[in-house]
């Protein structure tokens, strides 16, 4: 365009010719959007970059680079791109990503410039990585169990059924009678997402009564340790008898003595099971038993044994009644003695 003077000098008008150009900005940004994959929980993904770039004619002025969006606290950015980008030229902002939960997560880096478009928006996604402990039963029970005696194995299994592995720190049991039970297991120091083992446990009372314990896996997942509680009921049976020994005295060779009467008592909490009652010894045959025992005796009862000396020799005989049943130091025996004349 021109400026033009009119006016009454020599050589009007006078004219002054104008020019200029219009400088516009432009901002693109590359990647459009930025998936940073898997990543363990509270761990720090390696850097990516995203470019932006002044495409246009002028300088591009930013406002502000930030980032937003729904889990905008799992993802960090730094950038080099100051107040300004000359026409032409482009900055780098970098991305981290250290996911706080488990799953996906997503926000955006936010550019606010002086260009048209303005905000320019990268997508920003990411997955959580993290093991999920389960376990298929939170308690197991074995029942009534002689004191002194191991149970049957019962079986826990761990799971991990999260999307990373599981870091196993200890498999262990504590509580109040940790000593009554014991573990082993398959499941070494990683399990991995999907994958599960076996812990196996046993029951050992070491008293009468009611026991308890729990089963603690200590490991990376939420939650840990993970607990099952462990239970079982110690049963005792005690056998005593009366007398302890029986003498015979004298016997004439070939005949019977009159009965004696051993009485057996059971003193535990729990029935006493009577596998056989039996005289067994060097004279073992000079000597009979018969009872009324039966196969068990009740807690707190008692039977009656009858044993009889029949000499075959003349001197002195000797032999053992012997009981043998499920209670501690089984056979029991009673010392039975006696001389042949």
């Amino acid at each position: 365009a021109a400026v033009t003077v009119s006016d009454n000098a020599a050589g009007g008008p006078q004219t002054v010719a104008l020019s200029g150009s219009i400088a516009t900005t432009l901002a693109s940004v590359s990647p459009s959007s930025l998936a940073l994959g898997d990543q363990p929980l509270s761990t720090a993904s390696p850097v990516q970059a995203i470019t932006l770039t002044n495409t246009g004619s002028g300088d591009l002025n930013v406002t502000s680079v930030a980032v937003s969006g729904a889990n905008a606290s799992d993802f960090t950015q730094t950038n080099n791109c100051g107040s300004s980008v000359a026409a032409g030229s482009n900055c780098t902002i970098s991305v981290t990503f250290k996911p706080a939960a488990a799953g996906a997560r997503t926000a955006a880096v936010i550019v606010a410039d002086s260009a048209p478009t303005s905000p320019q928006n990268v997508a920003l996604s990411g997955t959580g990585d993290a093991p999920v402990a389960s376990v298929s039963s939170s308690s197991v029970a074995f029942g009534n169990q002689s004191v002194g005696a191991t149970s049957t194995a019962q079986s826990v299994t761990l799971t991990n059924t999260g999307n990373a592995p599981l870091n196993i720190t200890s498999v262990a049991v504590f509580g109040t009678n940790a000593g009554d039970f014991a573990q082993a297991n398959n499941c070494g120091i990683v399990l991995a997402a999907g994958a599960n083992c076996t812990i196996s446990v046993t029951f050992t009372p070491s008293a009468a009564g009611s026991r308890a314990a729990a089963l603690a896996i200590t490991d990376n997942a939420a939650g840990s340790p993970q607990s099952v509680s462990l239970s079982g009921t110690g049963i005792s049976t005690g056998v005593n008898f009366s007398p302890s020994s029986v003498v015979f005295g004298n016997q004439s060779v070939g005949t019977t003595s009159s009965a004696h009467a051993v009485t057996l008592s059971n003193s535990g909490n729990s029935a006493l099971s009577v596998t056989s009652i039996a005289v067994f010894g060097v004279n073992a045959g000079d000597f009979a038993q018969t009872n009324n025992c039966g196969s068990s005796v009740a807690a707190g009862a008692n039977c009656t044994i009858s044993v009889t000396f029949t000499p075959s020799a003349a001197g002195s005989r000797g032999a053992a009644l012997a009981v043998a049943d499920n209670a501690t130091g089984s056979p029991q025996s009673v010392s039975l003695s006696g001389t042949g004349t």
